[in-house]
């Protein structure tokens, strides 16, 4: 629906409010949201996790998000109120739309989609204008060319189209990885920007072979920093990427590649780019994960601030954090290209000296598309866009995965797994990436390819004992859960369906799952196996591919039972990380 302008305005809350950083800027006024007040000599601009998403979407935020230990009750573990009380936005604007789950049906409705990337063209052109080409720089924290049916099956090819165009100049990777090392390359010749990543390194044996590297001597398979001039100050930017890729996906993807957080390579290079080059800012652009850039920032020195993503939290002010010699500032900007932040530098020789930040939603109903990508976007999609828009079912509720434990979205696949493939217990990864449908909303294929477009879907069945299952959701439940977060690797918990349990959070690992039954209520016994179906394995499978199953169980006129998570929380009752289960 369209939504008059002024309403946008009198709605939008303080989005960069930071009366406890008072060096930051303020929120947005009644002079225009996207009118930025100019500050300073150098303007980076960052989105991240955008996940392919070309159009504007509807993308509901967590209302369960728990921080554990030293994380609890800190951002980016608020959610709902705590959020907005935290960030001084009010509950009826447009800002508690975009960067909370709060009445989000009701705003949904009000304000419309957001992001899209020829609306993001848009702002990004009109914020870069503002202060001159030679002042600003345009960077991308990752997970760019996955997340769409469209993206998979053109293995992201598309997507560096659409990246060279929009102007990114730099970026850094995770899901672009799981295309392997081949279309990897050959991606990264027809982009014309930089693809940074001081993390990965060739395997012993692949140096031994002489496989190809950046630089041989070290290892390091693919440029680790640059630096650009930007105002008349050298501004480094280095490349940090998902640190966990070959235990988190398939290693046969990067076989000759090991990651890491690389924190000792990282000082080094912060250190050389300090004495050495003698730059001015050091900018890392990260997919670390907000938790684990929170804990890096606190043991790495002269990184100025931390522009970060992957665990997709839209949080509008930055968090300073001290450390041995000084300050630095850590955000992430959100995901399917719902944010744009803006990050405004005063340079001075050697040095920033002040810093003005905005997380801005991208709201589509305020920004004209850009012609130009527009067209390329319809170009893109235009050999694929008639077969994938088949209606196959509505939605009867509203549809979203984003949170700890589980969502709708996450049920429905779980209930097709089980119907389809007949099974008792059906386990779904807990990914963060996939839109959210409004209840009413025609689904068609392309939006179930939406929630399941991998290089690796397909399903499978296997027989595995109730002890087995239990392990599994430990295992899973400490990745996220450790209160270090170098031992954190990313995602949600993982979804089960036919399956019950309670979980502990704060509990000491493999005594955070208790109370395991079945849909029926009959408990989980240890000894006895079950039939168990999947999707997403790190192992190589034969099944059929998870979209495919799930189309056929809705286009056979199937809705799951609204039976929520499945999971009773205990230990977390006051955790200002839980607006409700989800």
């Amino acid at each position: 629906m369209a939504i008059r302008r002024r309403d946008f305005l009198r709605a939008a809350g303080a989005a960069a409010v930071t009366a406890r950083l008072p060096r930051l800027a303020r929120g947005a006024d009644t002079t225009g949201i996207y009118d930025l007040e100019r500050f300073g000599n150098a303007r980076i601009l960052h989105i991240t996790d955008t996940h392919a998403q070309l159009n504007p979407v509807y993308f509901r935020e967590p209302s369960v998000n728990i921080g554990i230990g030293e994380m609890a009750g800190r951002p980016p573990h608020l959610v709902g109120r705590a959020f907005l009380e935290r960030f001084g936005i009010r509950p009826d604007s447009a800002d508690a739309y975009a960067f909370t789950c709060f009445e989000f049906e009701k705003s949904a409705a009000r304000f419309g989609k957001l992001g899209g990337f020829a609306h993001l063209k848009t702002l990004i052109d009109r914020l870069r204008n503002d202060v001159g080409e030679q002042h600003s720089l345009l960077l991308d924290g990752g997970d760019l060319w996955q997340g769409t049916g469209l993206a998979n099956v053109v293995q992201g090819r598309g997507m560096v189209e659409i990246a060279n165009l929009l102007g990114i100049e730099v970026m850094t990777g995770h899901w672009e990885f799981t295309y392997g090392e081949q279309v990897l390359r050959d991606n990264l010749e027809r982009f014309k920007g930089e693809f940074l990543a001081q993390n990965v390194f060739l395997t012993e044996e692949a140096a031994f072979n002489d496989a190809q590297a950046f630089d041989k001597a070290t290892g390091r398979v693919f440029k680790p920093s640059t630096i650009r001039e930007l105002g008349g100050y050298r501004v480094a930017i280095i490349g940090q990427a998902f640190p966990y890729v070959p235990i988190a996906h398939p290693k046969r993807f990067t076989p000759d590649w090991t990651f890491g957080i690389r924190e000792e390579e990282l000082q080094k290079l912060v250190d050389g780019l300090r004495g050495n080059d003698k730059v001015d800012a050091v900018i890392l652009l990260s997919h670390n994960g907000m938790d684990v850039d929170l804990k890096l920032a606190s043991r790495v020195t002269g990184i100025d601030v931390i522009l970060g993503g992957h665990t997709h939290d839209a949080v509008p002010q930055p968090v300073a954090v001290k450390n041995a010699s000084g300050t630095t500032l850590v955000s992430n900007a959100g995901s399917n290209g719902k944010f744009l932040a803006v990050l405004d530098l005063q340079l001075a020789k050697g040095k920033v000296s002040d810093i003005r930040y905005h997380l801005l939603p991208v709201y589509s109903e305020l920004l004209k598309p850009d012609p130009a990508m527009a067209e390329l976007i319809g170009k893109v999609r235009a050999p694929h866009v008639a077969d994938w828009s088949e209606k196959i079912a509505t939605a009867d509720r509203l549809l979203y995965r984003r949170g700890n434990f589980s969502g709708p979205m996450d049920e429905l696949i779980c209930s097709a797994l089980r119907r389809e493939l007949d099974t008792e217990i059906a386990l779904s990864p807990g990914f963060r990436w996939g839109v959210t449908a409004l209840a009413g909303q025609p689904l068609t294929f392309e939006d179930v390819l939406a929630e399941t477009a991998i290089s690796y879907p397909e399903t499978y069945v296997q027989e595995m004992t109730g002890g087995q299952i239990k392990d599994v959701l430990e295992d899973i439940c400490d990745n996220l859960f450790n209160p270090d977060p170098y031992h954190q690797q990313g995602g949600d918990m993982v979804r089960a369906g036919g399956l019950n349990y309670t979980c502990t959070p704060t509990a000491a690992i493999g005594s955070r799952i208790s109370a395991l039954t079945l849909d029926g209520g009959k408990p989980l016994e240890a000894q006895r196996r079950y039939k168990v179906a999947g999707w997403a394995s790190v192992n190589a499978q034969q099944g059929a591919p998870v979209w495919d199953v799930v189309a056929k169980y809705l286009r056979s006129g199937r809705m799951p039972e609204n039976r929520g998570s499945g999971v009773t929380l205990r230990g977390v009752e006051d955790n200002p990380g839980i607006a409700g289960q989800g």
